[in-house]
């Protein structure tokens, strides 16, 4: 089968370009509208790998992705952080006093929000995708109508970026994952970085007996979440990465923690990608 890679959104959206950066410029990609079509493309055949991100150094956690992933049996094969560089871009020619409506994702515009404050006659109207509202614009010639987008999307509809950088937090990231169905190339000698899943009874201190168990094994705890479990109230699943040096250190913690957990899941082991 063709490789086609599903992302959220459409060509020139960040997921676009992750895509692009993991498997090639000249990429072919199935553009879902939503996270839970990028699962329902790989789960369907349409798509043999997928990107879909995951956390915003700014924004935090995308919560309902973990669950996606966990629900459908998705294996993560990777990760891959890119700057999200938020641009006001418009048809050339035209101004920046000429701008009277400005369309993006809601998040796009409240990561610009500190810039939108100097120009209060600018309507801001949320979209459902960055890509999406530069695309229009380029098809319909919208006047007087900027987009929020990221400089792919500028190129790809030819528009013209009349302000670059105007997110407020000049460090702002996004980490993307690379997943697949049931399948993960990679070798204990390239893994690095796990993702895991785990439930506790509810017993004192037996989350601190994970986590310490995690620490004797020289892991380390990158990222801890905790969702709860719909059909049991005030019972959680946590959601936990951990990194470490040595992949037979990892297999140790991961036997003893199957023994303090009511359920452990591996969702994904892989390369640690953050520089």
């Amino acid at each position: 089968m063709e490789e086609k890679i599903a992302i959220q959104g459409i060509k020139g959206s960040f997921h676009y370009q992750v895509a692009q950066e993991c498997f090639g410029p000249e990429v072919k990609v199935d553009e879902c509208r939503t996270f839970k079509g990028v699962i329902d493309s790989l789960l369907s055949g349409r798509s043999t790998s997928a990107v879909m991100a995951i956390e915003n150094s700014t924004a935090g956690s995308i919560l309902p992705n973990f669950a996606l992933i966990d629900e459908n049996n998705i294996q993560i094969t990777g990760e891959h952080y890119i700057p999200i560089n938020m641009n006001l871009m418009a048809l050339p020619g035209q101004k920046l006093e000429d701008i009277k409506e400005v369309y993006s994702h809601p998040i796009a515009l409240l990561q610009c929000k500190n810039y939108f404050e100097d120009y209060p006659d600018m309507k801001l109207i949320e979209d459902s995708d960055t890509a999406e509202a530069a695309r229009r614009i380029s098809e319909k010639q919208q006047k007087e109508v900027a987009a929020v987008a990221g400089t792919v999307a500028s190129e790809l509809y030819g528009l013209e970026i009349l302000s670059a950088g105007i997110h407020s937090m000049k460090n702002n990231a996004t980490r993307f994952l690379i997943l697949n169905v049931g399948k993960n190339g990679n070798t204990p000698e390239t893994i690095n970085k796990a993702s895991l899943k785990f439930e506790l009874d509810d017993r004192h201190g037996s989350l601190a007996s994970v986590l310490n168990i995690l620490n004797d094994c020289n892991l380390n705890l990158t990222k801890i979440q905790s969702l709860p479990i719909v059909e049991t109230p005030w019972k959680y699943s946590f959601f936990v990465d951990v990194t470490f040096e040595k992949y037979e250190e990892y297999q140790k913690a991961m036997g003893i923690v199957k023994v303090l957990t009511e359920e452990l899941k591996i969702l994904g082991e892989y390369k640690n990608n953050r520089k």
